[in-house]
């Protein structure tokens, strides 16, 4: 007869699917003759877990001058146990978290390891005893068990097997878990030649990379990370690592960069200390090794940067807002240090009359570059537009969408953060734009644009 352990066991061993819900709602279309939503839901999956690491306080209690600390008491205490004790509750730990946790006796042992600077002086660990007490400065954390939203996508750098107008993509998203901490994750999927989204199976696990270099500048640190070869992209989540992500990184806006040939992946994103935030810069050519460094200079003290996939007169260009209201347009020599700029557009219309925003890198088109924007209106309401501008002046405005997109729809307004319809980047395939979307700050949705009538909608 099956166990419940038998049971859970088989559950968490199988391959996981995204959590789809296919009611095609949740935003009211301004243009629904080229806007065409598909019925594909990603919501916030509780169940998926990272371990992070848990440290107990370790200053002295004011009540007890000999305390020294709990994180040694924890230490006390398993060294007081029998060799047999020890092997019975590592045993017992691995049975009840069996299947939801990739090499556990490896994790442990390091936690162990990293540890040591705050332990006293104490009598050799064994083995066993190393992986018991790692195992109590370890917790489980649900990456996104609040929300799972603000996508972006971009074509994947592996497009084997991909023919007949069919492309594969990866999407990145922001994940939210306890205490509001936001992480970046990751889902693949393909493209049908008519625009069709399908999004693969998401792994039974996931996983933080290794911290394989850091380095500390004065604005802060340099971080390269990377993930095992086993890990599936799906498991892949970067969590906050450095003093200016502690409290998330937030907002990823990917774009796949083209410089002589060279094709490498970027992405801004909003880091968040818990009191500042500032904008950063994440790197990639694989997805699998990152490198994440601080942007300088005054415009990086800002959110919503995104960056175009090339070059303009050999110089590096940069979408923002610097003012909270108006969007910038700004240049770099090294693609780090982001001065000055100007602003090139203002809010014009009703539903963007407290703010406009970048939603994403612009897209080139043979007509110029596609810039989806946001705009904040009555009641806080984000909704989405676009601009056109001109391929080789960026400044140029050449056309612009009176009304949104695409926009909350009243009906289903509960959420993480009601009243919002947002993305991080969309991405051309044909003659379509493939665009991601978040609803509510809560899960995500992907809709296809055709360009042509999106063109002949927007006003010059």
């Amino acid at each position: 007869m099956s166990t419940e352990f038998d049971r859970r066991r088989r559950w968490l061993s199988a391959p996981r699917f995204p959590i789809i819900s296919e009611r095609p709602e949740g935003a009211v279309l301004s243009h629904p003759m080229f806007f065409n939503r598909q019925a594909l839901h990603l919501r916030p999956d509780p169940a998926r877990v990272i371990v992070r690491p848990f440290k107990p306080a370790t200053e002295p209690r004011d009540f007890n001058a000999v305390d020294k600390t709990r994180a040694n008491h924890i230490v006390e205490r398993v060294l007081g146990l029998e060799s047999a004790e020890v092997a019975q509750q590592l045993a017992d730990v691995l049975e009840n978290f069996a299947g939801r946790h990739r090499n556990l006796l490896e994790l442990f042992g390091a936690r162990a390891t990293e540890m040591e600077a705050a332990f006293d002086p104490h009598a050799v660990f064994t083995g066993a005893q190393r992986q018991l007490v790692g195992a109590y400065f370890l917790h489980e954390y649900a990456f996104e068990a609040s929300a799972l939203f603000n996508p972006s996508i971009v074509r994947h750098p592996d497009q084997t097997g991909m023919r007949d107008g069919r492309c594969r993509f990866i999407l990145s998203l922001r994940a939210v878990g306890e205490g509001h901490i936001s992480s970046l994750t990751f889902r693949t999927g393909s493209l049908d030649v008519d625009g069709k989204v399908t999004v693969d199976p998401t792994a039974r696990l996931a996983s933080v990379p290794k911290v394989t270099n850091r380095t500390a500048r004065p604005d802060g640190d340099d971080v390269e990370v990377v993930f095992g070869p086993e890990d599936d992209l799906s498991e892949r989540v970067i969590f906050p690592i450095t003093d200016s992500q502690m409290n998330g990184i937030e907002d990823a806006r990917f774009v796949e960069f083209e410089d002589n040939g060279r094709r490498r992946y970027y992405a801004t994103y909003t880091a968040y200390s818990g009191r500042a935030i500032r904008s950063e810069l994440i790197e990639t050519s694989d997805f699998r090794t990152f490198r994440m460094t601080p942007l300088r200079g005054a415009a990086a003290g800002n959110k919503g940067m995104g960056l175009f996939p090339r070059k303009i007169d050999d110089r590096f260009a940069m979408i923002g807002r610097q003012d909270n209201e108006n969007l910038y347009l700004m240049f770099s020599d090294d693609l780090y240090t982001w001065e000055g700029g100007h602003a090139f557009l203002r809010p014009a219309f009703p539903w963007e009359f407290v703010q406009i925003g970048n939603c994403g890198s612009p897209i080139e088109l043979d007509e110029g570059w596609l810039l989806l924007t946001h705009g904040v209106g009555p009641v806080r309401k984000y909704s989405i537009g676009a601009v056109l501008l001109d391929t080789n002046d960026p400044s140029k405005v050449l056309a612009r969408s009176r009304e949104p997109l695409v926009r909350p729809d009243p009906s289903e307004r509960a959420g993480y953060v009601p009243n919002v319809v947002y993305t991080c980047g969309g991405m051309r395939h044909g003659d379509r734009i493939i665009l991601p979307y978040a609803i509510s700050d809560t899960f995500s949705n992907f809709a296809t644009i055709k360009i042509a009538a999106l063109l002949e909608a927007m006003e010059s």
